[in-house]
């Protein structure tokens, strides 16, 4: 999957705001509007964009507090642990990971009612044998707008 500066032009400019139009993006980019086109459907097909969304303030929408959960998980038991706590509505993101825990999971809840239900009916599904839990003080940073990484140097000689 090789991209060139022009895909990650697009990219950009759709990172900033998915509602721009092809046209806007043609001007933006300095390419022709069926060039937009084509790239778009290249870069759908190829599944780098993957569908377009929108990016809502969790505490407007009712979401007080963010939560992390690390999870040990009883051997033989992951994936279907791990699509349970999936299938709740709370959580964002179940990541497998290295280290002293064998799943992260990232949620936001309504409350300190909504926290306490979490923790006692997700967090000690059938299978999970541990689980610590953090509430997210401060969010310094969240951004899940991914960046297409830059062109090297020498790569784009080919």
């Amino acid at each position: 999957m090789n991209l060139d500066d022009t895909d990650r032009a697009i990219l950009e400019v759709l990172l900033e705001d998915a509602r721009t139009s092809q046209r806007a993006l043609a001007r933006r980019v300095g390419i022709a509007q069926g060039t937009v086109l084509n790239r778009l459907r290249r870069l759908e097909e190829m599944n780098v964009i993957q569908g377009y969304s929108v990016i809502l303030d969790p505490s407007a929408v009712g979401w007080s507090m963010t939560i992390m959960a690390g999870l040990r998980i009883v051997k033989g038991r992951m994936l279907d642990v791990q699509a349970q706590i999936a299938a709740d509505p709370r959580v964002f993101a179940v990541y497998d990971v290295t280290g002293d825990w064998d799943s992260m999971v990232l949620a936001r809840v309504k409350d300190r009612a909504d926290l306490d239900d979490l923790t006692k009916t997700v967090f000690t599904l059938e299978g999970v044998a541990r689980s610590y839990t953090h509430v997210v003080l401060n969010t310094v940073k969240e951004d899940g707008r991914t960046r297409p990484a830059p062109i090297p140097d020498d790569a784009s000689d080919d």
